[in-house]
């Protein structure tokens, strides 16, 4: 079973990153940072917060589902705000999606916030909405079942540092994958989780059995040469059985977002 995790930075790289995905064709894909305005039929609107202006993949999650449609595509939002078409607002919906190819029965499904909970009238002040979303998938050739939770952890604008907000969305998504997981499965938690090595998430993560792949392979970075800010991790993938890992990577090339892919296989 081949997994992958990406946060899409809004589609901002389409052009790439749909390639990319129908290529390497993963059983499952967790995809943070996406895009779905249903009410639109344009190619790209505009994010604006600020002098934070960033444009977006209008319909991303519609663009990736297409990309992948021998795959059950499911949009977990966070929040819906306001996109721009030059000076029209446009209602869009912001959050995380998960695509399963059809020969993987899902025989279990959560869906949870990890910090607040649905903001229904605007994106919100930092650090904003963040959700969660976890299968439980039965792998025929493994003869076995595999829980997949991610989530896209919260944004400080003072950065990376541990705060109690993110202790607190660490617990929940060990709660969501421990509510989707059974005895005998591979668990597999993974994500853009905006923390650094060495963090409080990943402590708690790891003293609830879960062995971190990036870090623990000496993976020197997650962010590609599209991240010009400090700091170069973000993503993280963890796994309960470490022997259940038949290989993992951290793909640099093609450049597909601001993240690089993490592609683990069982």
């Amino acid at each position: 079973m081949k997994i992958m995790c990406l946060n899409g930075w809004g589609g901002k790289l389409h052009g790439k990153l749909l390639p990319y995905v129908e290529i390497s064709d993963p059983d499952v894909l967790c995809l943070q940072e996406v895009i779905h305005s249903p009410e639109s039929e344009k190619d790209w609107l505009t994010y604006r917060d600020g002098d934070h202006v960033l444009p977006q993949r209008a319909n991303f999650f519609r663009d990736v589902s297409n990309a992948l449609p021998g795959h059950v595509a499911i949009f977990c939002p966070a929040a819906q705000g306001v996109l721009w078409d030059g000076d029209q607002p446009v209602p869009s919906q912001w959050g995380l999606a998960t695509f399963v190819r059809r020969s993987f029965p899902i025989v279990g499904q959560i869906q949870g916030f990890v910090h607040k909970g649905f903001s229904p009238v605007g994106y919100g002040d930092h650090p904003r909405s963040r959700s969660a979303h976890g299968v439980r998938v039965y792998d025929y050739a493994a003869e076995r079942a595999v829980s997949i939770t991610h989530m896209h952890g919260l944004r400080d604008l003072n950065g990376k540092l541990d705060t109690p907000e993110r202790a607190a969305q660490a617990r929940r998504l060990l709660d969501l994958s421990r509510q989707i997981s059974e005895p005998g499965d591979v668990v597999v938690v993974c994500g853009d989780f905006n923390v650094e090595p060495g963090s409080e998430t990943l402590a708690i993560l790891a003293n609830a059995g879960l062995y971190e792949l990036v870090t623990g392979r000496g993976i020197e970075t997650t962010r590609s040469a599209q991240y010009g800010k400090p700091g170069r991790f973000a993503d993280y993938m963890l796994v309960n059985r470490e022997e259940a890992v038949k290989s993992f990577d951290v793909i640099h090339d093609p450049e597909v977002s601001d993240h690089c892919p993490l592609v683990l296989q069982l």
